[in-house]
């Protein structure tokens, strides 16, 4: 396979790290082969604590762990390479940083959330489509080892629900669902598929349970814990039995699961996951926050 140069937008999450070491690590055990970091644009938002305090020693570990060129716009960046992933932290600036890159024409992966507002993400996929852009937006949870065997296993009947649970902790500037409970939300999507029709929300201090009714008539939950345990997981039901998958039990790393989905999408121009899907997940938790808000189910 051609080793294809990958460019980064936004170096204030581990996320950019951990992908770098899964790319050029030959020797790794979960080594991900295809592709290598030649450029990277920092970026940072000011307002969010979270982001701008790790921007410049993450930035700092790409540089000198790994060579990786550091450049002073992404526009930059989208010119050095064959493809690029948007990391940054902060789903507010997905938008505007995919109008800055869209241009150059590459393909693009969007680490979660692909952006905070259901009409935001409508508009990088027109964005995407009038610039001819493959994009490509998934939080790593979706591709869990252990979740894909257990839906690989088709023998089992069909899905007629799921009920999903993970940490869901609240960071200000990124809404209240979007931060953590998109882990939770794009697991539930992996399972249930497109569809879902109503969303309702109840919420306490430490507890937040999001109720999805799906068009045919299937139901699927996402609990989030900010007490308790931290572990993300599933109870998938089928008609004649119910299975608990733990979304860690593979032992490999989320990131590696990830990338093998990316990098391939990348280097044939196909994705096995429509953008339309994306989008719902964003529209399921935006819904979300407005049940939470008006104590009523919401349409989606």
């Amino acid at each position: 396979m051609t080793s294809l140069r990958i460019g980064l937008i936004g170096l204030d999450t581990s996320h950019a790290n951990a992908f770098t070491k899964l790319l050029h690590d030959l020797e790794g055990t979960y080594h991900v082969p295809g592709a290598r970091v030649i450029a990277a644009y920092p970026g940072g938002s000011p307002d969010f604590p979270l982001s701008i305090s790790r921007v410049n020693g993450f930035t700092k570990d790409l540089q000198q762990k790994y060579g990786v060129r550091i450049v002073d716009t992404p526009e930059e960046v989208a010119e050095q390479c064959d493809a690029l992933m948007l990391l940054s932290a902060d789903g507010r600036v997905h938008l505007e940083l995919f109008r800055r890159i869209a241009p150059y024409g590459k393909p693009v992966f969007i680490d979660k959330p692909l952006a905070l507002r259901t009409a935001e993400a409508i508009e990088i996929g027109s964005i995407a489509a009038a610039n001819g852009i493959l994009v490509m937006s998934a939080s790593s949870l979706r591709y869990a080892t252990s979740l894909k065997l257990e839906l690989d296993q088709a023998e089992k009947g069909s899905i007629i629900g799921a009920d999903v649970h993970g940490p869901m902790e609240i960071e200000p500037t990124q809404s209240r669902y979007f931060w953590y409970g998109i882990h939770a939300a794009e697991m539930l999507f992996a399972i249930m598929g497109q569809g879902c029709r109503e969303v309702a929300a109840t919420s306490t201090e430490e507890h937040d349970l999001i109720t999805g009714t799906w068009s045919d008539g299937r139901i699927g939950t996402v609990r989030g814990n900010r007490d308790g345990n931290y572990k993300f997981g599933a109870l998938i039901h089928r008609k004649t039995e119910s299975d608990y998958v733990d979304a860690a039990s593979s032992g490999k790393p989320f990131y590696a699961d990830l990338l093998e989905q990316v990098i391939p999408m990348f280097a044939t121009g196909q994705t096995v996951l429509p953008f339309e899907q994306s989008v719902e997940v964003i529209r399921f938790l935006e819904a979300a926050e407005e049940s939470k808000a008006t104590g009523i189910a919401v349409e989606l």
